[in-house]
């Protein structure tokens, strides 16, 4: 059996696929240990690493001298502490998941010799991960179409974007009955970091949607936790039924129990929200530069599994009509919960398994 070293930036984004695949590894008999920096302690505690290695890690600015010059510093130190771990616990593979955390033990593998695999879970290539790839061994793309990816195609593999076993299991519940004067439900979520547009917006909007209407919704609102007592206190106004919380541990079970989800649209939530089979209204992450939240709603849309409104054109009122004509439509719903299954893949996880296995040298 192998020894593996799973490497991931400090977001739920990175660190779900990481801790599926880490999972996967396990039950094949392999050891997986973790590498990342302080920003995952709110993760680590689930994941199921025999040991874990916080390392120093920085995003390069270089529009501010000063903190280029120390972002470049704590790399460094990075990169020389990951090569110290790798000498002393000599893994088999390190396989990389994006982030600039990843960067440092990529590297330090490459200088030492221990083969790599880095993983993107969004439609375009992340910097970080433009930076590492040529010195990755194999890169293994979530979407068939990834941006930027197109030059490291030689050593490019389609394996799709590995869900946590809890999505997994949620993905055995069927889409719910949605009856003519029954309760609808609608989850709200932003993400590991939340978002505060959803705070802003929603409960404008639902002061906009009909009063029949409104009546029937059931919402369960992820807010980030300096929203979370404004957002109380304006849907107290609307006499709406609502459950609000900074963040929800059991997300995959209120995904499985919703008739529509309203959210952002990192690559993590596009594929949980493929795997459970449920129909979205994708508000981007505006302000990258790469776009790679837009690409991945994109590809929900394109098989008609999500609508996208973008944040910049976003408002109550326009929010309010799109409820109001998706939530009135239970056939148009139950098929787009049908068509987000399409971008589904149910043996990611096994894939990436087996890509893993191979770099390492390790029969199937």
């Amino acid at each position: 059996m192998s020894k593996f070293i799973v490497s991931a930036g400090g977001s739920g984004g990175h660190l779900f696929p990481a801790q599926a695949l880490a999972h996967e590894l396990m039950r094949r008999g392999h050891t997986v240990q973790l590498m990342t920096d302080k920003r995952a302690n709110s993760f680590v505690a689930e994941f199921p690493a025999e040991k874990t290695h916080i390392i120093p890690a920085a995003t390069p600015n270089l529009r501010a001298p000063a903190k280029a010059f120390q972002a470049g510093i704590s790399i460094l130190q990075g990169i020389a502490k990951a090569y110290g771990i790798l000498k002393r616990e000599d893994p088999d593979a390190v396989i990389g998941f994006g982030g600039y955390p990843t960067f440092p033990p990529l590297i330090a593998a490459t200088l030492r010799g221990v083969p790599t695999v880095l993983h993107e879970q969004n439609a375009v290539l992340g910097r970080a991960n433009r930076a590492t790839a040529r010195f990755a061994d194999i890169i293994a793309l979530s979407f068939d179409k990834t941006k930027f990816a197109e030059k490291f195609e030689d050593k490019c593999i389609v394996t799709g974007n590995p869900v946590r076993d809890l999505v997994v299991e949620a993905a055995k519940k069927p889409y719910p009955a949605l009856h003519d004067d029954g309760p609808i439900n609608v989850l709200v979520t932003g993400g590991s970091q939340g978002a505060q547009v959803f705070s802003d917006m929603l409960p404008g909007a639902m002061m906009n949607i009909p009063d029949q209407l409104r009546s029937r919704i059931h919402l369960v609102q992820q807010c980030r936790a300096d929203d979370l007592k404004r957002a109380t206190a304006v849907y107290a106004e609307t006499r709406l039924n609502v459950e609000l919380a900074p963040f929800f541990k059991d997300l995959p079970r209120r995904i499985a129990n919703a008739h529509l989800v309203i959210c952002r649209a990192g690559a993590s939530t596009i594929f949980e929200l493929a795997q459970i089979g449920r129909p979205a209204i994708y508000v981007p992450l505006p302000g990258s530069l790469d776009q790679d939240q837009l690409h991945n709603a994109q590809n929900m849309v394109d098989v008609g599994g999500g609508v996208i409104l973008e944040q910049s054109n976003l408002s109550p009122h326009l929010l309010a009509t799109e409820l109001t004509k998706i939530l009135c439509d239970p056939e148009k719903l139950k098929t787009m919960a049908q068509n987000a299954k399409k971008l589904s893949t149910q043996d990611a996880v096994a894939k990436l398994a087996l890509v893993a296995q191979d770099a390492a040298n390790e029969e199937e």
